[in-house]
């Protein structure tokens, strides 16, 4: 065989190696967007790096290996759907009061399904897994309640913040907590007048679904 021949045999080698190391490189990359989809550009923009970012999201995948991660019982379900139900309804009263108790309700419910919940960022990078679809919701609903507690939001934001708790909450219980057309119960302050009361109508009170589930507050709720 002629050193010509040779020389171009190694170089076809190479080439051919060199191809199968940017298909495995371009079937990782795929199969992490597939994973974390738009944590995927996240994590790259943060990182401004694409092979740093796709080292941290693999490092992610191996540490949620290890997590001992369990399906919630039926007992257990219901018992979240019911609890979520009455954060809507509180809801209605006291808005503020409401996002704390959801922003508790979620951290119980991902403990219960085996994540930590020390670490914020940490809780993050773990649920990026498997829920990186409603993790944007999450961190969202996180931040208004984190205004909320220094009282830097409006009414509208704490019910936003509630529709995103909802997005991770129905995400890990693994259905809909909770009807999306079914409306608030009428204010207790409101028990006494009866349904054909004068002035009143039942738009003002019972009428308080929205397109996303969550009841609008009554128009006093927010100085509470």
């Amino acid at each position: 065989m002629s050193a010509t021949v040779t020389i171009i045999l190694i170089v076809v080698a190479l080439l051919v190696l060199a191809a199968i190391v940017l298909g495995v490189r371009a079937a990782r990359r795929r199969k992490l967007q597939q994973t974390f989809g738009p944590e995927y550009d996240r994590v790259v923009a943060d990182t401004g790096n694409r092979t740093e970012a796709e080292r941290e999201l693999h490092e992610r995948t191996k540490r949620h290996a290890q997590l001992e991660l369990r399906e919630l019982s039926e007992e257990s379900r219901t018992k979240y759907a019911a609890a979520w139900e009455e954060v809507q309804i509180r809801f209605v009263d006291n808005p503020k009061e409401a996002v704390a108790t959801a922003d508790e309700l979620v951290t119980a419910l991902i403990a219960e399904r085996g994540y930590p919940t020390g670490d914020y960022d940490d809780r993050l990078a773990n649920l990026s897994v498997e829920h990186a679809a409603t993790l944007e919701h999450y961190r969202a609903a996180h931040e208004i309640s984190r205004r909320s507690r220094n009282d830097e939001t409006e009414t509208e934001d704490l019910r936003q913040a509630l529709v995103h708790y909802r997005a991770l909450f129905a995400d890990l219980l693994g259905e809909n907590p909770i009807g999306a057309s079914t409306p608030a119960p009428r204010p207790a302050a409101d028990d006494s007048a009866p349904a054909d009361a004068p002035g009143r109508t039942v738009t003002d009170t019972e009428d308080t679904a929205t397109e996303s589930g969550v009841a609008r507050p009554r128009p006093d709720a927010a100085s509470r």
